[in-house]
């Protein structure tokens, strides 16, 4: 089957951000350090816990995951950013009770006298050509090749909507690199499980876009740790099928 071919179809905790990383008392230089290492930084990892409690829908301990997501700097509009495009693989009502559970931590921390970063907000999409063309232009860019299949051509209306509305409307969008929403996508697929071929893609997606395999690897153990043995194995497996051909060639 085609590498492509199915792509894209399905498209944190307070002291367990990784096994040996304390997510509200990090040092700046150990932030450093990981960064250098080309692993996850401080907010890639919450990043990846609040996509993958959003797409398991475990509200508890995605609350959890927001409060420390914004104790280590990141954003209103960066965890919206997240949220919002997790509908696109999970599904409305995740995204939708994801964001609910956020508007209220954020206002909680308003009462309490907590400021945190607004951030800034996406700008307008171009207009100079078609949704269809722009959101082409963007999967192309995104994937590294045109992305054509037997699927497409059996279905064209979700061709369409995947070219014009997921990589026209939410990947167009400039407040967030796609570096980092392939980081919430590949947490999001992994935790929910089942989706091999969808994580897969997107895992090779993930390294074209400069995320590390050492960064992959930390991102499953995460999983593995705070969402299920039985996530975390299937995505260390699915992990390794996908590096596999790149460690033949000697690349990292």
């Amino acid at each position: 089957m085609p590498k492509y071919k199915i792509y894209m179809l399905g498209m944190v905790l307070l002291c367990s951000l990784s096994p040996n990383l304390k997510a509200q008392t990090m040092a700046p230089s150990n932030a450093t350090a990981l960064q250098k290492d080309n692993k996850l930084n401080a907010k890639e990892q919450a990043i990846v816990l609040i996509a993958a409690f959003t797409a398991k829908g475990n509200m508890p301990k995605l609350q959890q995951a927001l409060e420390t997501g914004l104790n280590l700097g990141l954003t209103i509009n960066e965890i919206k950013e997240v949220l919002v495009q997790l509908y696109a693989y999970a599904g409305f009502p995740r995204s939708l009770n994801a964001l609910n559970n956020f508007m209220v931590v954020v206002k909680d921390r308003k009462a309490k006298g907590i400021k945190d970063m607004e951030g800034r907000e996406a700008t307008s999409l171009p207009t100079e050509r078609s949704f269809l063309q722009f959101g082409t232009d963007n999967q192309t860019k995104l994937v590294g090749r045109p992305v054509t299949g037997e699927l497409y051509e059996f279905a064209p209306a979700i061709d369409q909507f995947l070219k014009t509305h997921l990589f026209g409307d939410i990947f167009g969008r400039d407040n967030m690199d796609w570096k980092t929403r392939e980081i919430a996508t590949i947490s999001a697929l992994a935790a929910m499980g089942g989706l091999e071929a969808q994580l897969q893609s997107h895992f090779g997606v993930g390294r074209y876009n400069g995320i590390s395999e050492a960064a992959l690897q930390q991102l499953v153990s995460i999983i593995r740790t705070n969402v299920g043995d039985q996530e975390g194995l299937d995505a260390a497996q699915v992990l390794q099928k996908t590096l596999a051909p790149a460690r033949r060639h000697g690349n990292k």
